[in-house]
């Protein structure tokens, strides 16, 4: 199917490297909406659902933003990518219980990879260094955000125990953005990207490290005597 030359200018061309990494992140993506379900009593529908909208829904808001084609409407294979891979993840947690532990490593690879390719994705649009941060944030986490939402959860962006998640992808997309102007290497620039948000976020998971909390100090007892009738 040939786009007409509007929708499909060359800042849309992915190369293989990329086309690749996003489909990466689209499987484990999908994975993720599958283990989260778990224990919510959702059919195989609602998985797939669950699912699509991981996979799908940072991207998603993302192009909205830009203006662009949404990334999966041009191309089915990611459609296929995200549903294939759920029905074989569905089947294989009926019949093997997996960790907690593997939902948060596994929603840390989707962070980091949707993290970088939403920054690139802002860079190859040329907007504002900042607002490319903010496409990167935006498509590593607001996924995971609308699978909560539809699960009827407190979204682990918003979790205090969930240790570095926006916070991880705000560096890493910062960090991109330097190297995307002081180095010649795009596609290593990309993997290195990758690997800190990843490293960032694993090691906010291991030692529990998080930003403080906004904790109102507690009012003092008040002593005085009161007016009320007696």
């Amino acid at each position: 199917m040939h786009l007409p030359n509007i929708l499909a200018p060359e800042v849309w061309q992915q190369p293989a490297l990329f086309y690749t990494l996003e489909h990466f992140g689209v499987a484990v993506g999908a994975i993720t909406g599958v283990l989260a379900a778990r224990g919510k009593q959702v059919d195989l529908f609602g998985v797939i659902v669950l699912a699509l909208v991981t996979a799908f829904g940072g991207g998603t808001l993302r192009d909205l933003l830009l203006g662009a084609p949404v990334f999966w409407m041009w191309d089915q294979w990611y459609l296929l990518n995200g549903t294939l891979t759920a029905v074989v993840i569905f089947y294989a947690v009926r019949f093997h219980e997996l960790p907690e532990t593997v939902l948060l490593v596994a929603d840390a690879f989707v962070l980091a990879f949707f993290t970088m390719l939403g920054t690139r994705k802002g860079l190859a649009f040329s907007v504002a260094p900042s607002i490319a941060v903010v496409m990167g944030v935006t498509t590593g986490v607001a996924g995971g955000m609308l699978r909560d939402v539809m699960l009827n959860e407190l979204p682990l962006v918003f979790r205090r125990e969930i240790y570095l998640y926006a916070t991880a992808a705000f560096f890493g997309a910062s960090f991109f953005v330097l190297l995307y102007y002081w180095s010649p290497f795009p596609g290593t620039n990309l993997i290195v990207g990758t690997v800190a948000t990843l490293l960032l976020r694993l090691a906010g998971i291991k030692w529990k490290i998080a930003l403080p909390m906004l904790r109102p100090k507690n009012r003092e007892p008040d002593n005085r005597p009161s007016s009320r009738p007696r």
